[in-house]
């Protein structure tokens, strides 16, 4: 595995695969696997549930949390990047 460009990582993103963002050392210095929603799939979530070992997050605009009625996560985020996390939630069957 390569480490590309972001223009390379975006084109891979639109092609629908799965790329690692890594950040940067003095942040958290861990990498989280990405894609865009439009091309997840069941395969690909059990991929970064069983490999990623990890949270499988979605970005949400503040207007479509209020819509979905997710609560912070905590009142107090105490956090020190001040990550939103909201309550979690479970994918309807």
């Amino acid at each position: 595995m390569a480490i590309c460009t972001i223009p390379e990582a975006l084109e891979d993103l639109r092609q629908g695969k799965m790329i690692i963002l890594v950040d940067d050392p003095d942040r958290e210095n861990e990498g989280d696997l990405a894609m865009l929603a439009e091309f997840v799939t069941p395969e690909a979530v059990n991929f970064m549930a069983r490999e990623g070992r990890g949270l499988i997050c979605m970005p949400m605009s503040g207007a479509i949390c209020d819509q979905l009625e997710l609560e912070p996560q905590t009142r107090d985020n105490t956090s020190s990047y001040k990550t939103a996390f909201t309550v979690s939630i479970e994918a309807a069957t």
